[in-house]
């Protein structure tokens, strides 16, 4: 047996865009209905979203009938927050706040097997499909078939976002512009210059160093992150879908 193929991975390596979209709700039944729409990814959030693993495992089972990818922004703390979600069969963990390339050195140890890190090993769990994986196989295509993302936030670790971009072993950037415009004094405003002069510094250096680009758009900018270099983009919520529509029902039957 063998480690599920990435899908996000497979589009990014034929030239394409993933699209991701982000679930608060971490039903999976609601993870099945996303899944089913022919989505690449599935973000799902420990970092903002009270989730325990029973319930994330549960996800990411759904969205693996349909072939779809899971995303699972990891809570910082120890390197067993980095893991659990791996070994529950997340395709990727996103890092929040990378601060340092000290920080993104740590990631890369705790995240990747020998020879790029030290990241432990079991292989009894979900992803290595319950010890039915030979060890090697799983150390080698745990790097190759799962990818880890840090998190630009902030204006510090610009300062090294050469440097970042060129350390092996980390996958894709990704850039966050509602917490870079907060960190810079410029909260909500995510298309103020600063902010989307990052944005672009972002997606051209970690494309330059053969990396994926990540970022957040919707239907409307899509198309202009893509230009810009991004090959990974997350578009929507179920909480504002599920927001909208039910607006738009109270509305329309008060009018």
């Amino acid at each position: 047996m063998h480690l599920r193929e990435s899908r996000v991975l497979r589009k990014i390596k034929e030239g394409k865009t993933a699209f991701c979209t982000k679930l608060n709700l971490l039903d999976p039944r609601v993870a099945e209905i996303a899944a089913m729409s022919g989505i690449d990814c599935i973000w799902v959030d420990m970092e903002h979203v009270p989730t325990d693993y029973t319930e994330l495992e549960n996800v990411i089972r759904a969205a693996k009938l349909y072939d779809v990818d899971t995303l699972t922004r990891v809570a910082k703390g120890s390197y067993n927050d980095f893991i659990r979600p791996l070994e529950a069969d997340s395709t990727g963990i996103m890092i929040p706040h990378l601060m340092s390339l000290e920080e993104a050195k740590k990631i890369v140890y705790y995240t990747k097997f020998h020879p790029i890190g030290r990241r432990p090993i079991d292989g009894g769990n979900a992803d290595g499909s319950f010890c039915r994986v030979n060890t090697l196989d799983y150390i080698k295509e745990g790097n190759e078939q799962r990818f880890n993302i840090v998190q630009i936030e902030d204006p510090e670790p610009m300062a090294e976002l050469e440097e970042i971009c060129a350390l092996p072993g980390i996958d894709m950037i990704f850039f966050g512009p509602a917490d870079f415009s907060h960190a810079i004094g410029m909260a909500h405003d995510i298309f103020n210059e600063t902010t989307l002069a990052a944005r672009k510094k972002v997606a051209e250096c970690a494309r330059r160093h053969g990396k994926m680009a990540g970022t957040v758009g919707n239907l409307m900018n899509y198309k202009d992150l893509q230009a810009e270099g991004f090959n990974f983009i997350s578009i929507g919520a179920d909480v504002i879908s599920l927001t909208q529509y039910f607006d738009n029902i109270v509305k329309t039957v008060s009018e």
